[in-house]
């Protein structure tokens, strides 16, 4: 979206500008290679109702537009806080949304690594030259991406009850996924001007095809993650993922790390360790035998 397509020396060329477009490519593959692998390979028998399907579709889709929205009314570090700190209410979700219940030290940890990340991430990452002022609108579209964000997968967690793999979630997501973006790209008329698009430049196709593949491929082990270990441990990998790609970028083209980012990376690495010992703990409690009272007679 950023590059411009059919560049001569006679004209600019055209870039393409509906992200709603590339959306639908993505899910449209996704759900191609979800149902072709349910085809090929044997799958547990499927027992939830498809419309529940269409609550993540359709949360995934809002939170989605709030994101994109948002960027245009709150400033970059707003930005930063936001997506650092979603660890906490996709845990107060899942309270709501399938009843879990959290220890004290899993908020705790849960807060650290929100705090270690923001500081790492404001300290560390390039920060882009035209931040807009972060205003009302821009806040309460934030919180709406934060909430339908939380509420997607904690009810794909919930879906798991249902006993179903991985690869089934992800076709039924997808599909609720593909008839909304369909919708609205044909309510906005914008479907058949992407299809022109994409028939003016192959190379455009090429990429939104590599996009689409790396999108389809990250989703398997999105709904893996959900499943093997739920919603919270899932955001707290994605919010890992953040810092982790911009150290990495430091260490690579040896950008430097600030004091305060270093102090973010030692304060998130204390909550990873905090949280393994406590996680660790917890288990060796529950595997000592407890001993029966012996009845006097």
């Amino acid at each position: 979206m950023t590059q411009s397509y059919g560049t001569t020396a006679t004209t600019p060329g055209e870039r393409f500008t509906d992200s709603q477009f590339l959306v639908l490519m993505n899910r449209v593959l996704a759900l191609m290679v979800a149902g072709l692998y349910c085809v090929l390979c044997k799958q547990p028998r499927h027992g939830a109702p498809m419309y529940r399907y269409s609550f993540a579709s359709l949360s995934n889709v809002l939170s989605s537009w709030c994101q994109y929205e948002a960027l245009k009314f709150v400033s970059f570090p707003t930005q930063v806080l936001a997506k650092a700190s979603k660890v906490i209410p996709v845990m107060l979700m899942g309270k709501l949304v399938s009843r879990r219940s959290y220890e004290h030290w899993e908020y705790l940890t849960a807060g650290l690594i929100s705090v270690g990340v923001s500081m790492f991430l404001l300290s560390s990452g390039p920060e882009p030259r035209s931040s807009p002022a972060t205003t009302l609108s821009g806040l309460i579209l934030l919180a709406g991406y934060i909430a339908f964000d939380s509420f997607t997968s904690n009810w794909q967690d919930a879906l798991f009850a249902y006993k179903m793999s991985s690869v089934q979630m992800m076709f039924g997501v997808n599909l609720f996924s593909c008839l909304f973006t369909v919708g609205s790209l044909l309510e906005q008329g914008a479907l058949l001007e992407g299809t022109r698009f994409m028939g003016r430049h192959s190379e455009f196709a090429a990429h939104a095809l590599l996009l689409s593949v790396c999108s389809a491929c990250g989703q398997i082990f999105i709904f893996y993650t959900i499943g093997q270990f739920g919603a919270a441990a899932f955001t707290i990998i994605m919010t890992l993922r953040q810092a982790f790609a911009i150290l990495l970028s430091c260490l690579l083209y040896d950008h430097t790390v600030t004091v305060v980012g270093g102090l973010g990376v030692a304060v998130v690495f204390a909550a990873l360790l905090l949280r393994v010992y406590a996680r660790g703990k917890k288990r060796a409690k529950k595997a000592v035998p407890t001993e029966s009272p012996v009845q006097k007679v």
